[in-house]
């Protein structure tokens, strides 16, 4: 595929070149020399990886494709050139030859000697590249969240269905042998019914600082690209990596970051298949005051009909729940289940008498290459849908937050913010305790009290509210649009 606009990218740079400096290079030729090249889904044969994002989770993805699955990571993008060096050194060491840099990702596009693209992008990127490496013909693994916006997620399950391309979200918990077992214990019925599902993202989270005018882009980061379909607004904030995930403009709070793994067992547990019925949050950005503009202390409430999912941001000091912090508990008619991490889950009556103990790790990439191999989607772990729809949970969530009202703490109606929710409730007046501990002066604070949004599960739209539905999708710029339909 040809995309246009094209420019030339920086290759020469003193801190690429040092980077590069004594390895063996890939060039081209070796990336598409015939014994190397692979055939579509031969199980023997080599297929190359370009990885997009390297400043972080995207160091992973280099170590667990290069030399590993007859894999070989033929190619490193990155929008900043001055931070691919520890990502070539590794591939190198694991693969025994070094990846060829590229700048501009929508190079790896029109490379046919990829088979494979593997997304660790900031999260304004990731349906988009992943969408482009579709319609280049490539597989595609996607970290989560898999979407910036609802809007976008479903496009990009349409467009790998239409193109019958394997994509995986990065999703990485559905590929543990101890969670799959726990999900299993929890479906068979040994707990009762399923009541209520929390998630729980109980992670430190300190002020990323305030910024005094516009904070300088470093030289080696092509800004354009960087931002690519999201708006490019000059940096405000102190640091242009990671604290963009605070920012709503290319981030979605620790609901999309941290938190998307535990939503996503959330859902996976109950078993549903579908957007929820209604959706409503509150909460805000409290102890301390800084450029982030997302919550580090919320909480959502997903109406499932026959059950209900409770999500829990927490980013200051907190003592866990049952257990966990990063996890989820499961509560049933005749005790609950404890995912205590990505791999270990624990099942106990309701007296808090342990039954039952599972646990077994996995690998997610080797899952995602051998359905590459078979061509069979039915293979995945987690296919792009179920990706597609943990994602989703996390946006709902935030824009019912974001069209929220001030609301005193110390209002008339403290005990009864979610109606007549008794599990809902009761998780805010935890909140309130967990504030009061970390001295919030509740009563002088405000939170944002969401709008309670109904939702339209066939559509993915909201019921009656076009000011809700303006946020299922966002205004691209022009050359990096999300194509409106397949």
């Amino acid at each position: 595929m040809d995309f246009l606009n094209r420019r030339d990218f920086l290759q020469g740079s003193t801190a690429l070149a040092a980077a590069m400096a004594g390895g063996t290079f890939l060039d081209e030729a070796t990336a598409a020399s015939p014994q190397q090249q692979p055939a579509r889904g031969g199980a023997n044969e080599r297929l190359n990886v370009a990885v997009l994002g390297v400043n972080g989770r995207g160091r992973d993805h280099v170590n667990q494709f290069a030399g590993r699955h007859n894999c070989i990571v033929s190619h490193i993008c990155d929008a900043d050139s001055n931070v691919v060096g520890p990502a070539m050194k590794s591939a190198e060491k694991a693969q025994g030859v070094q990846p060829r840099y590229v700048q501009d990702l929508r190079r790896i596009m029109d490379d046919k000697t990829i088979q494979i693209v593997s997304i660790a992008t900031p999260n304004h990127w990731h349906s988009l590249a992943a969408i482009w490496a579709i319609q280049a013909g490539k597989h595609v693994y996607v970290e989560k969240p898999v979407s910036h916006n609802v809007s976008e997620g479903r496009r990009l399950v349409e467009f790998a269905r239409r193109h019958n391309k394997i994509c995986q979200a990065g999703t990485q918990i559905r590929s543990q042998s101890g969670s799959i077992a726990a999900i299993e214990f929890l479906r068979s019925g040994k707990l009762g019914e399923l009541k209520v599902a929390r998630g729980l993202c109980y992670k430190r989270r300190g002020s990323i600082g305030t910024h005094s005018g516009e904070t300088a882009i470093a030289k080696s980061v092509d800004y354009n690209l960087w931002c690519g379909p999201a708006p490019r607004t000059p940096l405000n904030r102190l640091r242009l990596h990671y604290d963009w995930h605070w920012t709503w403009d290319y981030g979605n709070g620790d609901l999309g970051n941290q938190g998307i793994h535990q939503m996503d067992v959330a859902r996976w547990g109950l078993g549903r298949n579908e957007l929820p019925r209604s959706v409503v949050s509150l909460g805000g950005r409290f102890g301390y005051s800084d450029d982030g503009e997302t919550a580090n202390t919320q909480v959502s409430v997903f109406d499932y009909g026959n059950a209900k999912l409770i999500f829990e941001v927490r980013g200051l000091p907190t003592k866990d729940y049952r257990g966990t912090s990063i996890g989820n508990v499961f509560h049933c008619t005749e005790g609950y289940l404890v995912f205590t991490n990505y791999s270990t889950a624990i099942a106990f009556d309701l007296k808090g008498t342990e039954l039952r103990r599972f646990t077994g790790g996995g690998d997610h990439v080797a899952n995602f290459v051998a359905a590459v191999r078979s061509g069979r989607r039915e293979d995945l772990k987690a296919d792009i849908n179920e990706g597609h729809l943990s994602s989703a949970l996390c946006h709902l969530a935030n824009i019912s937050y974001r069209l929220g009202r001030p609301t005193p703490f110390n209002g008339q109606n403290n005990n009864a913010v979610f109606g007549d929710d008794r599990e809902a409730n009761d998780t805010y007046r935890s909140m309130r305790e967990h504030l009061s501990d970390n001295m919030v002066p509740l009563d002088r604070t405000n939170y944002l009290l969401g709008k309670r949004l109904n939702i339209d599960v066939k559509t993915e739209t909201f019921v009656n509210d076009n000011e809700a539905n303006r946020l299922l999708t966002r205004e691209y710029r022009k050359g990096f649009e999300v194509p409106a339909r397949v």
